[in-house]
């Protein structure tokens, strides 16, 4: 922003951008627990002037700044992902997916396919829910994928990329996942005071918010940020 342009205070050392200075934000998995509230919180802020969500199916949700892409992620349009940061709050389960195969593909093919083609495409962040203790050569099938995902998006070199790893998420679903619901009975009602603050279950919203605070930061490089940080935000 030029010296000779007047800068007009919203909060406390924070700027309206001007439109020529407004970003693109490109943002898969809208519809999940963390998406829908990346998504709001994506076009209540100013960083934003346009917000490109690629979907299944319309999201049921009008801003002016949000474009709604119907989207086949086996068949890719690529001239759609077009923007400054990419967000990916994708994943499913086996049992809705139906396989681990189905699996694999929704968790980690089109995510780093769809990072791939943004890279090329000029997207200088790529912002990614992951999970706590994903790696590799976890016992766990979900944590290897998780693992095996963040590898191939360094991989693909991104200016910035930044994978968040939340333990388990708080919030209500558009679906009921038995598994998370026990998780969260004992977890959360049972265990809480006595599990350390990277175990301990974290409010959707958070990570949202999370996300959108490390987007804006400026950063360089790969940075995983576990969920005893993502507390703070």
């Amino acid at each position: 922003m030029s010296n000779s342009r007047a800068p007009y205070v919203v909060h406390k050392l924070s700027f309206i951008l001007s439109k020529e200075d407004m970003k693109t934000a490109i943002l898969i998995g809208a519809s999940g627990l963390v998406g829908r509230h990346l998504l709001r919180r994506l076009l209540d802020g100013e960083r934003y002037g346009r917000v490109v969500a690629l979907v299944r199916r319309p999201l049921g949700v009008e801003h002016p700044r949000l474009h709604q892409v119907l989207f086949d992620f086996d068949h890719p349009d690529t001239d759609v992902i077009r923007g400054d940061d990419l967000f990916c709050a994708l994943g499913t389960t086996r049992q809705k997916a139906g396989s681990k195969a189905a699996q694999y593909r929704v968790d980690v093919e089109y995510p780093f396919e769809l990072g791939r083609t943004a890279r090329a495409n000029g997207v200088q962040q790529y912002l990614l829910v992951s999970s706590v203790g994903a790696r590799e050569d976890s016992p766990f099938f979900y944590l290897r994928m998780k693992g095996e995902l963040e590898r191939r998006i360094a991989a693909l070199e991104f200016p910035c990329f930044i994978a968040v790893r939340p333990s388990l998420l708080l919030g209500r679903r558009s679906e009921q996942r038995i598994g998370e619901q026990i998780g969260t009975f004992f977890m959360e009602r049972l265990f809480r005071p006595f599990l350390p603050l990277r175990y301990r279950g974290i409010p959707a919203d958070q990570v949202a918010r999370a996300l959108v605070t490390l987007a804006a930061e400026g950063r360089k490089g790969v940075h995983i940020v576990d969920s005893e940080q993502l507390h703070c935000f």
